[in-house]
């Protein structure tokens, strides 16, 4: 995620030994690419105000297989993890392999690592449920509230063009009443509005609002929404009996063995 530092060493090879480098990355990063590789090319300016960003993905596999198609060794170096939020490295993997060619995904620290980092939390403390913020809009999903709960892409909640930069408050709006009034969290429970620094100059932010305060934050492309969970965990007492049982059964086996 933070440029020269979470990059490994396996990463850094695949860079300085491939024929071409696409990048999707900061331009600090992409220079920082250049000093690995001379033939690093941005797929920045594919982007456009207004424009379809499914457009945009189509257009960046585009120029990724046309290079692979000429027999060349080619590198996708996307910032985090590349298979996380991202759907040009999915995309170009499967079409590749479709057309008989030899690729492969690196793992990398991805801004939900910095984040469990970052804010000291476990995910195996209370669970943890990750979604994208218009997809839980979007679709009936069952929300456990005695977990914590990430929503992702939060700037773009409720958008339905796949064009705009942000959603608006009203549509940010919908999703907070959807949070209260369907699963049942208070309107002042705290959230943290949390973005990983990619730069050395960036600084981490998690910031506390009320739930409430949501639809006017200020929130960009890279935050994320953190939900802490709002009820504690309910014992499974019938559960809980069975394995008793089974406990006490496993031990009186035992006993009669030795």
């Amino acid at each position: 995620m933070t440029l020269g530092a979470h990059m490994s060493a396996r990463c850094r090879s695949h860079i300085e030994h491939a024929d071409v480098v696409f990048t999707n990355c900061h331009p600090i990063m992409e220079r920082w690419l250049a000093t690995m590789n001379k033939d690093t090319r941005s797929l920045q300016s594919l982007y456009a105000d207004g424009k379809d960003r499914r457009v945009t993905y189509q257009e960046m596999v585009k120029l990724i297989m046309t290079e692979i198609r000429s027999g060349k060794s080619v590198v996708g170096a996307f910032y985090g993890h590349p298979g996380v939020f991202a759907q040009v490295p999915h995309t170009a993997i499967a079409q590749a392999r479709k057309e008989g060619f030899s690729a492969h995904m690196e793992p990398g620290i991805s801004a939900e690592d910095c984040l469990y980092a970052d804010m000291g939390i476990d995910p195996g403390a209370y669970g943890s449920q990750h979604f994208e913020a218009s997809q839980l809009m979007m679709f009936e999903r069952v929300i456990d509230t005695s977990a914590y709960l990430f929503l992702w892409q939060i700037a773009l909640a409720g958008d339905l063009t796949i064009a705009a930069k942000t959603s608006s408050a009203a549509q940010r709006q919908v999703l907070v009443s959807m949070l209260t009034e369907h699963y049942g969290y208070p309107n002042d429970h705290a959230v943290a509005l949390y973005e990983c620094p990619t730069l050395i100059t960036d600084k981490t932010r998690i910031e506390w609002i009320p739930l409430n305060c949501l639809p006017e934050a200020n929130l960009t492309l890279v935050t994320t929404l953190v939900v802490p969970p709002c009820k504690k965990l309910t014992k499974n007492t019938a559960i809980l009996d069975k394995l008793h049982q089974l406990q006490q059964q496993q031990g009186s086996t035992h006993d009669k063995s030795n």
